[in-house]
């Protein structure tokens, strides 16, 4: 998993998991204004609004996706 800067090209969607870095937490952005330079975003149930230069976008790799999914419940296979 790796960080990277948001820049102004880049593309934030609703729902999409972003880094805050002052509070060194993972959040889930609700709103990317790009007009105001503000990301509102869902932090342990408050409500956050920031700078877009204080949030970083999660990049996770290939590999990575496929090790972090799961075995799916084996109870229905007959």
């Amino acid at each position: 998993m790796e960080f990277q800067v948001i820049r102004e090209a880049d593309k934030i969607f609703p729902g999409e998991y972003l880094l805050h870095v002052p509070r060194n937490q993972i959040v889930m952005c609700g709103a990317y204004i790009n007009s105001s330079g503000t990301i509102r975003a869902l932090s342990n149930g408050q409500l956050i609004e920031d700078s877009i230069k204080n949030f970083k976008k999660i990049v996770i790799s290939k590999q990575g996706r496929r090790q972090s999914r799961g075995s799916r419940c084996k109870g229905c296979q007959n």
